[in-house]
């Protein structure tokens, strides 16, 4: 491992912990039981704060994770399944190491959350809480995009939720003819990333020069004026695959008027694209269950206290990864995992009488444009001024030599592998 994974990821030869016995629903009078913390979400944020209070608490806080999927497919590193340089497998993950952990995890769909009496509902059941966590990730707005909509997206794939829609969007990239031309409506800010727009569509144009093609194209309609590394991904861009992807502006394109699933055609003002893959990757809002709970406000995103996590709507719910509003910090995996270790500390100190630590975070971002040629993005986090602040990062500049970036890209690796054992154990 580099030097800044083990930094970050050092913490990963924590003793495992016997499985808890307690039955799952069992009603328990308070001071008479262990205090009771439920997660919602396996993904970086939830999973993360689960292994961590059961682990670091030494089995005195009872800790249920529930997440409706057995199997967990990241978002971060599927562009490199995109590109060919993953294999399904190898981004996909279970919870028995959770389970071993001392966390119990209930597979199934949390349906509501009863503030009052603090509990979750799940199914007929109702599990009770003294603190929850709620990690629900995003959904898609589809009708931002005019003429896209959920049923379309079996046509135009989003991939933006790890699993079949990123196996669809590799199917139909690998089924490109040359001369074909590629579609992609990035999002507006925010959202979630990984994985990145713009390094999905270098992954698209790596796969295009792989298989030979020398005509086809890939056309970027973008609702925001700018994005991040821009000026590294263009001159990435322009090296590898000079001539082949086309970045559009809304000067440029004059606004998106929409798409039609059935012909294949992205409308804009200036211009009409008949896509042989579109890729259309609509606006974002904090996952269903906070919003029906009330705990996003009218951006569909949920204010924190950028101390502890916490919703400013409930202090006994804590808002994790995508779904909050963390001030200066993206909405990424490396973002969601460090803040679950926050909230797990406040927590724990909390219910244990423990002592926490001031609130530190830290982000990186990888994004692959070619083989062996990574640029990164980050730095770290603190409260300010109300928010979660950023101190002065890095960021990869043009012109940087080939072993700088063939070093990120040992280094997103090593990461990625210490980020899944932080998460899955």
């Amino acid at each position: 491992m580099t030097d800044m994974t083990r930094r970050n990821f050092g913490l990963l030869a924590g003793a495992s912990l016997a499985t808890l016995s307690t039955p799952l629903f069992a009603p328990t009078a308070f001071g008479q039981a262990k205090p009771k913390v439920v997660v919602i979400g396996g993904g970086p944020g939830g999973g993360t704060v689960a292994r961590y209070l059961a682990k670091d608490s030494g089995g005195a806080i009872d800790v249920t994770l529930i997440e409706q999927q057995k199997t967990f497919t990241t978002c971060f590193f599927s562009n490199l399944y995109v590109g060919g340089f993953r294999d399904y497998k190898s981004i996909t993950h279970n919870y028995d190491k959770v389970k071993k952990a001392g966390v119990k995890v209930v597979h199934a769909m949390a349906t509501a959350i009863d503030r009052d009496k603090k509990q979750v509902v799940v199914g007929k059941q109702r599990i009770p809480y003294d603190r929850l966590v709620v990690a629900p990730g995003i959904d898609l707005k589809f009708d931002s995009v005019p003429g896209y909509s959920e049923a379309a997206a079996s046509i135009m794939p989003h991939a933006w939720k790890p699993g079949p829609q990123t196996q669809l969007l590799v199917k139909k990239l690998n089924a490109l003819k040359d001369g074909d031309t590629i579609v992609m409506i990035a999002p507006p800010n925010p959202f979630r990333c990984p994985p990145g727009p713009y390094e999905r569509v270098s992954m698209f144009a790596h796969v295009l020069k792989k298989k030979g093609h020398k005509k086809s194209k890939i056309i970027v309609i973008d609702p925001k004026p700018a994005f991040s590394k821009q000026a590294v991904f263009m001159e990435g861009w322009e090296k590898h695959y000079p001539g082949m992807i086309e970045w559009q502006d809304p000067k440029m394109h004059g606004g998106i008027k929409g798409v039609d699933p059935k012909t294949g055609v992205v409308k804009t003002d200036f211009a009409e694209y008949k896509a042989a893959l579109c890729n259309v990757i609509p606006a974002q809002m904090a996952g269903k269950i906070a919003r029906d709970a009330n705990l996003a406000n009218q951006t569909g995103w949920c204010e924190i206290h950028p101390e502890s996590m916490k919703s400013k709507v409930d202090p006994n719910i804590f808002v994790l990864g995508d779904a909050s509003i963390a001030g200066d910090m993206p909405k990424s995996a490396f973002s969601a995992n460090s803040q679950a270790k926050v909230a797990a500390m406040v927590i724990r100190s909390e219910l244990t009488q423990s002592r926490a630590f001031p609130a530190r975070y830290s982000n990186t971002c990888w994004s692959l444009i070619a083989p062996d040629d990574d640029i990164k993005v980050g730095g770290n986090f603190e409260p300010g001024d109300g928010k979660i602040k950023a101190a002065p990062g890095f960021v990869s500049q043009k012109g940087e030599s080939a072993d700088i970036r063939k070093q990120n890209y040992k280094e997103s690796v090593d990461w990625y592998n210490g980020i899944v054992a932080d998460i899955f154990g």
